[in-house]
């Protein structure tokens, strides 16, 4: 008789695209993953605000070895990781008056810019 091997097969990440809290991503090259809301101050989408606002995550970078290093971003600004950068795209959903948003429905997308 042969023994057959089994493997433990492995979904693939996602991208860097709707990714929950507590998720790991695959965003261009890093694997990093949103782990904590620091801010979310943007302005309602049904109100009228003198400020936009910002989105700011603690976030975790898994690096090659399995270490993980935490760093921070902010909506629309590029933060240095790696050999280049990330970017926190967009945030979903929009902010809403009335009502606060429960972190378990949080999207989030990322785009890395890698160094040469």
């Amino acid at each position: 008789m042969s023994a057959c091997a089994t493997t433990r097969e492995q979904a693939p990440l996602p991208d860097g695209r709707d990714v929950a809290f507590g998720q790991r991503a695959y965003v261009d090259g890093p694997i990093v993953q949103p782990v904590k809301l620091l801010e979310d101050s943007r302005c309602p989408m049904n109100a009228r605000c003198v400020w936009a606002g910002r989105v700011r995550l603690q976030m975790v970078w898994i690096r090659g070895n399995g270490e993980k290093q935490p760093f921070e971003v902010t909506l629309g600004k590029p933060t240095h990781l790696a050999d280049g950068t990330i970017t926190l795209e967009s945030v979903r959903p929009a902010k809403r008056t009335g009502g606060a948003i429960r972190s378990e429905d949080y999207r989030f997308s990322f785009r890395f810019m890698g160094g040469l």
